[in-house]
């Protein structure tokens, strides 16, 4: 049994065969999914999709690259998703200093922003980091006492980490983990098992052998067992900690299902 803890079903990638997909993830053990939004549009969308299909909920924020967004309306409209009973986490928020779509300083009020909202709705907030360490680090401890979050596809560096983990953060890895050039083990062998996490961030990042194809949530079971070989377990044993450590921080309740691991479809 596997927690997608980060995917965007709400992509237009998914628009022509979502509940194939759905289906797929179910078949695969993957009983839960987050989905993960980039802005109010994206998590209206998001609480759609939950409503529709059994095991998917939805968060509500904004991601850097529309930080530029941040209008009073558009604080108002995410301020009001994240108060809804149904919406699990706030983002994903962060900083990318690779593509820069927003300004650099519209990223740091936007992120500072969710911080504080997460905060005050006791919500756990998700967090994009690129090329950002030391002012994602940075705004991490500046952040108020009682946030709880993670950092989603890990790919930073040492730094960011501790950061994090001094914070009381959770760490999640996506499909990078496979990938023949990642060169991320010290990290996914560093974060405790209490705050390990494991995501696909489908559309995006699939795993081997799927490179090259739209990633989907039940690919996450290659990631598990890569993962696993990393860190001197089981891919079972992955599964039962990341599943723990997600509905905790998420707060999910889950259908079990009979089958935790099965191969890839």
């Amino acid at each position: 049994m596997l927690v997608d803890s980060h995917c965007h079903l709400a992509d237009p990638a998914f628009d022509a065969d979502l509940e194939a997909v759905v289906r797929r993830s179910r078949a695969a053990g993957v009983v839960s999914l987050v989905v993960v939004a980039d802005g109010p549009d994206a998590a209206q969308a998001a609480r759609r999709i939950a409503q529709l299909h059994d095991g998917c909920v939805p968060t509500a924020g904004l991601h850097p690259h529309r930080a530029s967004e941040l209008t009073p309306e558009v604080r108002d409209e995410v301020e009001a998703l994240v108060a809804a009973p149904d919406v699990v986490a706030v983002g994903e928020t962060g900083l990318d200093y690779h593509y820069e779509h927003s300004p650099r300083e519209a990223q740091h009020e936007s992120f500072a922003w969710q911080l504080a909202l997460a905060a005050a709705a006791g919500k756990p907030v998700i967090v994009h980091a690129r090329e950002a360490d030391a002012d994602t680090a940075r705004m991490l401890s500046d952040a108020p006492a009682q946030v709880a979050g993670v950092m989603h596809s890990f790919s930073s560096g040492p730094e960011l980490l501790e950061a994090a983990l001094e914070r009381g953060f959770h760490v999640s890895f996506s499909g990078m983990v496979t990938f023949a050039k990642w060169n991320g083990a010290w990290a996914a062998q560093r974060v405790p098992d209490e705050r390990l996490l494991i995501e696909t961030d489908a559309p995006y990042l699939a795993p081997v052998p799927h490179r090259g194809r739209r990633n989907e949530p039940a690919f996450l079971p290659a990631t598990a067992r890569r993962l696993a070989e990393l860190r001197g377990t089981t891919a079972e044993r992955i599964a039962e900690l990341t599943t723990a450590n997600a509905v905790r921080l998420f707060r999910l309740s889950l259908t079990p299902d009979p089958s935790p691991l099965t191969p890839d479809s």
